[in-house]
């Protein structure tokens, strides 16, 4: 069995109202380079310091896209502060969180 195929983005420092188009318009065109029903969009988060309520409106948008595709969203590197920002949204569910390398 074959792995599933993968992209990774790089979230940008600040993940916001400023970023958030160019973020899911990148997101959107690594997704749809994968075949539908199979496929993980890596979102990377080690250099991202902010994430405020448009961004968190960026990467919902970018997991209903992933999941219209049959794909799914991962998310990487996340800090305490966005962690923290999913679980009290109650937007944790949604995606599938990298294992942290100890």
């Amino acid at each position: 069995m074959s792995a599933s195929p993968s992209r990774v983005l790089q979230a940008p420092v600040n993940l916001g109202l400023q970023t958030r188009e160019a973020f899911r318009q990148s997101a959107t065109e690594l997704l749809d380079e994968m075949p539908r029903g199979n496929g993980v969009l890596v979102v990377d988060f080690a250099g991202t310091q902010e994430v405020d309520s448009a961004g968190l409106s960026a990467l919902v948008m970018t997991q209903r896209h992933a999941a219209d595709r049959g794909q799914q969203v991962m998310l990487s590197h996340v800090g305490a502060e966005l962690e923290f920002l999913l679980v009290l949204t109650k937007l944790d569910d949604l995606f599938q969180f990298a294992p942290i390398a100890r």
